[in-house]
């Protein structure tokens, strides 16, 4: 075996390990964001809206330049799906009036999406509907984010 390779093994047959607490932590934080995931998917549904299509409102309106735009290129990398994906989503999204696309003024290529007032109105539905469930997420997070500070201070 090349001397690479048995350094790689000899990682993996090493034992990793962690306190239960923060194994405890862990598994708390993760069970609780699959329940925020669930109760974001319900609620996009009730503003008539799928957990695809609540995430690229979400993406487009939430920009991080604070323009409340993308192009299709950027929102795929936030999503983190394909462009073809997301041209997809996009086109469908658009179809139904949740989106718009406008050309930027700089280079006729370039395509920034928008949010309409219609798809405005169920987004913003959907995030005041959900604040309480974000909020005891980043109660669970601030614990688990604690329970790693420590983790690593102690070392």
């Amino acid at each position: 075996m090349p001397p690479e390779s048995q350094t790689v093994s000899r990682r993996r047959d090493r034992r990793p390990s962690l306190p239960l607490e923060r194994i405890i932590d862990i598994a708390e934080f993760r069970a609780c964001l699959r329940a925020f995931m669930r109760h974001s998917e319900h609620i996009s549904r009730r503003w008539d809206l799928t957990p695809q299509r609540y995430a690229l409102l979400l993406a487009i309106k939430g920009a991080p330049d604070r323009s409340e735009q993308l192009t299709v290129t950027d929102l795929a990398q936030r999503l983190q799906l394909s462009r073809n994906s997301v041209t997809e989503l996009v086109t469908r999204a658009e179809e139904i009036g949740l989106v718009r696309r406008t050309q930027a003024d700089h280079d006729q290529r370039v395509v920034h999406l928008t949010l309409t007032p219609e798809g405005e109105r169920r987004l913003m539905g959907a995030l005041v509907e959900s604040e309480d469930a974000r909020r005891e997420l980043a109660r669970v997070f601030d614990a688990v984010a604690r329970s790693f500070r420590a983790a690593t201070d102690g070392n």
